[in-house]
């Protein structure tokens, strides 16, 4: 059976992550996002079971308890998950899918599924980081400052990724992104599998 492969991929905040992989997405087939459950407020312009799954915070405490998440994480003041079940039924599908999680939830799924693929995705410069993070106008100083402060926090854990690329250049980060998944699916165990026809035709 042709499985897909399970890519990690992590940044802090205002990097760039979510642009890149919506392109990432948009521009490569059998690749999908893993859509997260999460239990802060739905932002403008975001839909339900599309960005996210919103929930409460007892609904989330009660997937805690049914064991029905992969990895989960408080990040600032909210929590965010993977649904287990999700992740392996598109997996089993050969669809490769893409978590976009935080360090610690890349952390348990190494320990998960250490065959997954871990990417952190980094800012040219601490001042780049911050002017992207002022530019959206969605926060005030003191929630800018605090997302700097935990944006060196997460860089920290650089050395627990696989992969490091070096959001400066929007078009090339897209392009080392892919050449990454496309490393992937050239695999001799993946390839082998999806050219079992030709394989067959070559060798007799």
């Amino acid at each position: 059976m042709n499985t897909g492969k399970l890519f990690i991929i992590s940044a802090p905040s205002g990097a760039g992550k979510t642009s890149l992989v919506k392109r990432l997405v948009a521009e490569m087939n059998e690749l999908m996002v893993s859509i997260s459950h999460t239990t802060r407020a739905i932002r403008p312009g975001e839909k339900h079971a599309q960005d996210y799954f919103f929930i409460s915070v007892a609904e989330f405490t009660a997937m805690i308890e049914q064991q029905d998440f992969l990895e989960y994480a408080q990040v600032f003041d909210n929590f965010y998950g993977t649904s287990e079940a999700k992740v392996k039924e598109y997996l089993v599908k050969g669809m490769d899918v893409i978590l976009e999680i935080d360090w610690q939830g890349a952390q348990q799924i190494k320990q998960l599924l250490p065959e997954s693929v871990a990417i952190f995705i980094l800012p040219p410069s601490i001042s780049v980081l911050e002017q992207r993070l002022t530019s959206r106008g969605q926060d005030s100083q003191d929630i800018i400052n605090r997302r700097m402060r935990d944006a060196i926090l997460e860089m920290n854990h650089y050395q627990e990724f696989d992969y490091l690329i070096v959001n400066d250049v929007f078009e090339q980060a897209l392009q080392e992104l892919k050449s990454i998944v496309t490393t992937y699916r050239l695999q001799q165990s993946r390839q082998s599998a999806k050219l079992t026809l030709l394989l067959n035709n070559l060798l007799t």
